[in-house]
């Protein structure tokens, strides 16, 4: 591998690794593929809850919410970051409740409607942005390692994430561990009052099913972003703490493994609800352009 500089006439440019034309062939091929199955992916799932209106419900509007981070993900970020990836230069620019469901079934409709769901997904979004954003734009994340920072990484061509000890444990407990926590002890008790519920449930069949297929598919989304993602932030946090010594291929595999979730989430759609199946059949066979389909049902 051949190394250059970002910028061949700058003195501050960081350094380039240029790859034998094989490889970057390889990785663009493997993570444009990546990149695509995310935002198409996506998009499908988005559109098919906006578009069918008996999709219309406070949990869908939840499903919808997360695709619309996950394609915002495949498009803003995992894109340019594919390009990054390969070519090791950074050029452009400087700045570019399924609980009350199961838990409390005759209050889920009073308690969690649109407008409630509205709100829990505007804050949401709203804490994340100001914790992202706040934490760079304020320059949090190198407080405290600022001559290091200056004088050892910063460079020319870069776009790297780099924090201190006390901004990787804040932002990663903030933004990771906190969430998983409390996802894991929601899913717990959710487990615990399904069953406990099947138990007493009589001649209640179809019930039964729904609330299974619910517990299993939300144990299912919950697993998988605590497994794609933990890698990342356990050594996040960690390597601050080792002299920043772990490789940067690794620490941008564990980043890449962390965007595979917002790939896989529509194939979990996908496997568990029909109704994603048929939106994406009428999608591409054209039938919902052929008539107004939105009128019918999805689920017979």
């Amino acid at each position: 591998m051949e190394p250059a500089l970002c910028y061949e006439s700058r003195n501050v440019s960081c350094q380039r690794t240029i790859y034998p034309l094989p490889i970057r062939i390889t990785l663009y091929l493997i993570l444009g593929i990546t990149v695509i199955l995310t935002v198409c992916g996506n998009l499908l799932v988005t559109v098919s809850i906006a578009y069918f209106k008996q999709l219309h419900t406070p949990t869908n509007y939840l499903i919808a919410s997360l695709a619309v981070s996950d394609l915002l993900l495949g498009v803003l970020v995992m894109f340019p970051s594919m390009i990054q990836c390969v070519e090791t230069c950074w050029y452009f620019g400087d700045v570019f409740y399924r609980h009350y469901a199961v838990c409390q079934p005759l209050l889920y409709r009073r308690k969690v409607t649109v407008n409630v769901v509205l709100i829990m997904i505007l804050l949401s979004w709203s804490v994340s942005a100001l914790i992202g954003f706040g934490m760079i734009f304020l320059k949090l994340n190198i407080w405290g390692v600022e001559e290091f920072y200056y004088n050892h990484v910063a460079c020319e061509g870069g776009c790297v994430l780099f924090q201190s000890g006390l901004s990787s444990t804040v932002s990663s407990v903030l933004s990771f561990y906190i969430p998983g926590i409390i996802m894991l002890g929601v899913y717990l008790k959710i487990f615990l009052v399904a069953q406990r519920q099947l138990r007493s449930i009589q001649n209640a069949g179809t019930l039964t099913t729904s609330q299974t297929k619910a517990t299993k598919t939300l144990a299912i989304i919950m697993g998988a972003f605590l497994s794609f993602w933990t890698p990342f932030f356990v050594c996040n946090i960690i390597d601050p703490f080792i002299s920043y010594s772990t490789p940067a291929a690794v620490f941008e595999t564990l980043v890449w493994v962390g965007y595979l979730n917002s790939t896989v989430n529509p194939l979990i759609y996908a496997f568990f609800y029909s109704w994603f199946r048929k939106a994406f059949r009428l999608f591409t066979s054209g039938t919902v352009f052929k008539s107004d389909i939105s009128e019918t049902t999805l689920f017979t």
